[in-house]
């Protein structure tokens, strides 16, 4: 039977990796560099993750090549490589990270729209979250319409919240000064910074989040127009928002000292800019900050469902989410997603910082996929599938996956083990739809090895529970 749902082009795949990667992290971004790390450490930093989410992105385009038949990306690679339950937990975990980052990007909006009316407040006021409740249903019921809508206004979204993005970078290119790059380079003259390798933790912990997005066509695989066009939409978009971060935070370091930026509010390009241009400079930057939370919003909101419906597709998750309206749109998916959206939207009225924790909380749950998936590429490349005749390629791709997978640790460990363990909260519960799935097909829930697993994801989620209790953890 013919396939007759709308495709996908590459130059939506760009914009929906960009889409989701530029969110909010990069108008925070110069003032988050800073507090962090002086200008030394950033380049060096920068260097290392450049070559890291390099690889991590030819990852996913020499996975998106070699097993074109994974059409569901990173949630797919860990199921082939490791099993159903390793499967369901990444796509389960990648779920839960992008719809509690939906959360934060729309207490983000009334937060921003709170500098000029007071009763949004910090974005957790009740105006705030009625009016972002609206905003959430708004952008429910357009997704609704159909993929290929939603994926058309993102693209005008991205190109939207670009430009702002690069006025503020040519500005502050012919602003930028050497001496003051240049002052106290490697911040020995700061003691609150810290050693070099405290600096570098700490600005890389940063990167963390303003790459989370880059596996964003490998999601779209099964409705890309040609398959070759994933691989290539991961590299573009990844380069095109390197190279955007990079400007960005290294060029305001020219503009203003380590600790003026450190004492910028958020977004901190406002800040720099009304330094160098007055109140318009604060104010186009706002309003550029508030298209691109939209469009990331709109680009989470695609993916939010169709990492749910993907997972129903092949039976990893319970039947009733792989339901597509008359729009070929996973309705099932999107209405779960939005609700759990909705509901921790109401919860920031009664726990103000929640949201932030959270936010940290789905960063640390997202790098476990990343990691299953540089893991198979690395496994597969170990047992030579899909290399026959290719000896070189194989060679070549085994070194790519062994760094990627290396770099994917590294994150691990930078965003500390107290995020690895509360994330166990939220991947145990996860195993009742599982259960269900397995159910559904009359196969056992757990094979002999997944039992293990399970038994140290229950066993990570029990210490996290006792350690909220007790007090050395917190959200």
């Amino acid at each position: 039977m013919a396939d007759d749902k709308p495709k996908l082009r590459l130059g939506a795949l760009v914009s929906l990796v960009a889409g989701s990667m530029i969110g909010a992290g990069i108008f925070s971004l110069p003032q988050n560099m800073a507090a962090s790390a002086s200008a030394g450490v950033v380049l060096v930093g920068w260097l290392i993750t450049a070559a890291g989410m390099l690889m991590l992105a030819f990852v996913f385009q020499t996975l998106s090549n070699r097993r074109p038949d994974l059409d569901a990306g990173i949630y797919a690679y860990a199921k082939a490589g490791f099993g159903d339950y390793m499967g369901f937990s990444s796509a389960w975990g990648y779920w839960i990270s992008a719809w509690l980052g939906n959360v934060s990007y729309l207490v983000l909006v009334f937060s921003t729209l709170g500098y000029y009316f007071p009763m949004f407040g910090e974005g957790n006021t009740v105006a705030a979250v009625l009016c972002a409740s609206v905003l959430l249903w708004l952008l429910h019921f357009l997704v609704l319409r159909g993929i290929q809508q939603a994926a058309f206004i993102n693209t005008v979204a991205t190109i939207a919240k670009v430009v702002p993005i690069v006025l503020f970078i040519v500005i502050v290119a012919f602003a930028f000064k050497p001496s003051v790059f240049f002052d106290d380079f490697w911040g020995t003259g700061n003691t609150d910074l810290g050693s070099f390798m405290t600096q570098l933790r700490g600005m890389m912990l940063v990167t963390v989040w303003v790459f989370i997005g880059i596996e964003g066509a490998s999601i779209y695989s099964a409705r890309a127009r040609k398959r070759s066009d994933v691989g290539k939409a991961t590299v573009i978009g990844f380069l095109g928002v390197l190279l955007l971060l990079v400007a960005v935070s290294v060029l305001s370091m020219g503009v203003l000292s380590q600790p003026e930026l450190a004492n910028l509010q958020d977004p901190s390009m406002a800040g720099v800019l009304e330094h160098l241009v007055g109140h318009w400079g604060s104010l186009a930057i706002s309003i550029g900050l508030l298209i691109s939370l939209g469009g990331a919003l709109l680009a989470w909101t695609l993916l939010c469902g169709e990492i749910l419906f993907a997972a129903a597709s092949d039976h990893t998750m319970p039947g009733f989410l792989k339901h597509e309206n008359d729009n070929h749109v996973p309705s099932n998916a999107l209405w779960l997603s939005n609700g759990f959206i909705q509901l921790f939207l109401v919860i920031t009225l009664f726990s103000e910082s929640t949201y932030l924790s959270l936010l940290y909380l789905a960063t640390s749950m997202i790098l476990v996929p990343y990691l299953w998936s540089a893991a198979y590429a690395l496994l597969m490349s170990w047992r030579g599938e899909t290399y026959e005749g290719e000896p070189g390629r194989r060679r070549k791709d085994m070194t790519i996956a062994a760094v990627a997978l290396a770099y994917s640790l590294w994150l691990l460990y930078a965003g500390g083990i107290q995020y690895v363990l509360l994330s166990a909260l939220l991947y145990a519960p996860g195993a009742a739809l599982f259960a269900k799935a397995r159910h559904e097909q009359s196969k056992p829930v757990f094979q002999p090895f997944e039992w293990a697993i399970f038994a140290v994801v229950l066993a990570g989620a029990v210490l996290a529970g006792y350690g909220l209790y007790a007090g050395f953890l917190s959200l």
